[in-house]
């Protein structure tokens, strides 16, 4: 096995994965479908996702597991099935990255629950962590490195995911989402994440943010990461620009060159991982690991500097109060 922790020491930065639902969906998956069952009955397919990122450059990527806790997959009648789905995702991850020819991370995919936390809600802290550590279990029992808890809106699951986590003794990543205005969903901001790791009993390897808007307000997360000074190194996992509804599915329409343009920004922002999340396909990683190779460090991009490269901001606020203003989103390049 890879150790993350010894890339991150090496290494001036990674480069993680891209999405998993929109290779997934280009492959075949159903809406309403549970990425998650294919591990067992197409797995074929599952490889050749993991294939796909390996072979375009990243040193990390995620498995197929985004979903894998017990409340949601109950929704699909496999409950009882959560060890055996998240074990069975890592166990092929586990052989595309031993076939690699050079290291490669792998990292256990652990999305939201998908309920609300108390006490806005009826999931407890203590419920919510044993679905993350069954979870957990299943992933490492297949061979993964890492685990990796993406796409988190609440404080209050971010933890219990670390809580489930401390219990396997297993080192993990973490990000959240911000996607109103520079907040989550239950309107924490860049400077409230940072604040969350440092405090945490087990604290991640490192932290950041993933899907979102947009490229351009993810990096304005990651700037307002980096004004926080963390200890921990950052993440930054971008959707390949904006979704758009085009015959029945959801593209995205952020070209291969706009994605490489974002991950050189991402690295002078203070990114260490850099990836992509929906609409990032094969294609765009290969551009991404091109573009950090061949572009020399900049100095860290304003948001004019952002903005005129990837296109506006989706919001005039970033969630912190007093951070600078920029326009809003407008057609990009490319």
């Amino acid at each position: 096995m890879t150790s993350l922790e010894t890339l991150l020491g090496t290494c001036d930065w990674l480069m993680a994965d891209g999405a998993t639902g929109t290779n997934l969906f280009n492959m075949g998956l159903e809406a309403g479908e549970a990425p998650e069952l294919w591990n067992e009955v197409e797995s074929g397919k599952v490889r050749a996702l993991y294939e796909g990122a390996a072979s375009s450059g990243s040193d990390i990527f995620l498995t197929n597991s985004f979903g894998g806790n017990a409340s949601r997959l109950r929704l699909h009648d496999a409950a009882a099935r959560v060890f055996d789905l998240n074990r069975i995702a890592a166990e092929i991850a586990r052989e595309v990255a031993d076939a690699a020819g050079r290291p490669v991370v792998v990292a256990g995919s652990m999305g939201p629950t998908g309920e609300i936390m108390a006490p806005l809600g009826p999931l407890t802290s203590e419920t919510a962590a044993d679905m993350f550590e069954e979870q957990a279990r299943g992933l490492l029992a297949g061979g993964a490195d890492v685990l990796w808890v993406e796409t988190i809106s609440a404080p209050e699951e971010f933890e219990a995911a670390s809580i489930g986590i401390a219990r396997t003794g297993a080192p993990w990543c973490g990000t959240m989402s911000f996607d109103t205005a520079g907040r989550t969903m239950m309107g924490l901001t860049s400077a409230d994440l940072a604040r969350l790791v440092e405090r945490l009993a087990c604290p991640p390897l490192a932290f950041g943010a993933n899907c979102g808007v947009g490229a351009s307000d993810l990096l304005r997360t990651v700037l307002g990461f980096a004004e926080a000074e963390p200890r921990l190194p950052v993440i930054a996992k971008g959707n390949a620009g904006i979704p758009k509804f085009v015959e029945g599915r959801i593209t995205y329409d952020g070209t291969p060159e706009l994605m490489a343009e974002y991950a050189v920004l991402a690295r002078d922002c203070g990114a260490k991982i850099i990836g992509g999340c929906c609409g990032t396909t094969p294609a765009h990683l290969k551009a991404m690991r091109a573009a950090l190779e061949a572009a020399p460090r900049g100095p860290r991009p304003d948001l004019d500097t952002i903005a005129a490269a990837l296109g506006g901001f989706s919001s005039a606020s970033d969630g912190l109060t007093g951070a600078p203003i920029s326009r809003e989103r407008r057609r990009r390049r490319g």
